[in-house]
C-alpha cells in the first residue's frame, strides 16, 4: 500500500501525494508519460527510494529492500548482461537475500529456480551463458528471477519494451496467471492497449494517482487521458481510446 507518498530526487518532487494499493488477486496495470513517476514509485514500494512524505507497506508492514515477499522485474538496460554467469545462476541471484551471501544454495532454492524457468519456457536454457541470449530470453530471466522467491507481490517496470509480439503474448498471459493464483501484480508500461486488454485494472500517474479504474471506465473519459498526458481532443492517442472502448 502506497499511502500519500511524497518523493524528492536531486532536489526535485518526483511524486507528490500519490496513494496507490494493490490487491492479492489484481493485476494492475500503471500507466503516464515519460517522467511521470512510474519506476521512482516502484523503487518506493521496494523500499529503496526512502519518501519525504506518507507511507509505505506490503501486506501490512513497512516495506524495505530485500524482502522475500516482493519480486521485482527491473528495466533490461538496468542489468549487467555481459556478466559471465548462466541462465540459472542469474535466477538464482534472485534468492541472495533469503539464501545469504555465504551459504551454499540447498535443493528447495535450486527447485524454485527451476520451478521459475519452466513458467517462463526457459528450462531448455538454463545452462546457456547470459550474454548469448536475445531480447526476449533476457526478460523472461528477469521475470524468473522475480519468481523464484515465489512472492505474493510481483511488481513490473517496462516489461515488454523492445520483445516481439509471441514474448509479450506469452509474459501477458504469465501476468494474469499470477494474479489469478492470489498474487498482486503492478506493471508499469507504455503499451496502453495491451494494458486496457490484459489488466484487471488501470491507474494513471503523472506525479500523483490522477485516476484509478476498469480499463473500460478510464478509456471512455477523455479528459482523464488529456490530463495525464498533456495531450488534445484531437489526439491519436484518445482516437485509439475510443476505437477499443
Amino acid at each position: 500500500m502506497i499511502d500519500d507518498v511524497s518523493v524528492e530526487l536531486a532536489g526535485r518532487r518526483v511524486l507528490e501525494h500519490a496513494s496507490l494499493g494493490v490487491a492479492r488477486g489484481e493485476f494492475v496495470g500503471l500507466l503516464g508519460p515519460n517522467g511521470a513517476g512510474k519506476t521512482t514509485l516502484l523503487r518506493a514500494a521496494l523500499g529503496l527510494i526512502r519518501p519525504v512524505g506518507g507511507s509505505v507497506t506490503v501486506e501490512g508492514r513497512p516495506s524495505r529492500p530485500g524482502r522475500a515477499a516482493v519480486g521485482y522485474v527491473p528495466q533490461r538496460h538496468d542489468v549487467a548482461w555481459d556478466f559471465p554467469i548462466s541462465v540459472a545462476d542469474t535466477v538464482m541471484t534472485g534468492l541472495t537475500g533469503r539464501v545469504g551471501l555465504f551459504r551454499r544454495p540447498g535443493a528447495t532454492d535450486w527447485e524454485a529456480v527451476a520451478d521459475a524457468l519452466d513458467r517462463v519456457a526457459m528450462s531448455d536454457l538454463a545452462d546457456r551463458p547470459l550474454g548469448q541470449l536475445s531480447g526476449g530470453q533476457r526478460q523472461r530471466v528477469l521475470v524468473a528471477r522475480a519468481l523464484a522467491l515465489r512472492p505474493a507481490v510481483m511488481l513490473l517496470d517496462e516489461p515488454f519494451t523492445g520483445l516481439d509480439v509471441p514474448t509479450q503474448e506469452l509474459l501477458s498471459a504469465l501476468f494474469a496467471e499470477l494474479a489469478a493464483e492470489g498474487r498482486a501484480v503492478l506493471m508499469t508500461t507504455h503499451d496502453i492497449v495491451g494494458a486496457l486488454d490484459g489488466c484487471d485494472r488501470i491507474v494513471l500517474l503523472n506525479r500523483t494517482v490522477v485516476a484509478s479504474g476498469t480499463p473500460r471506465d478510464l478509456a471512455l473519459d477523455s479528459e482523464l487521458w488529456m490530463s495525464t498526458f498533456g495531450v488534445n481532443a484531437e489526439s491519436s492517442l484518445l482516437k485509439v481510446l475510443r476505437a477499443v472502448a
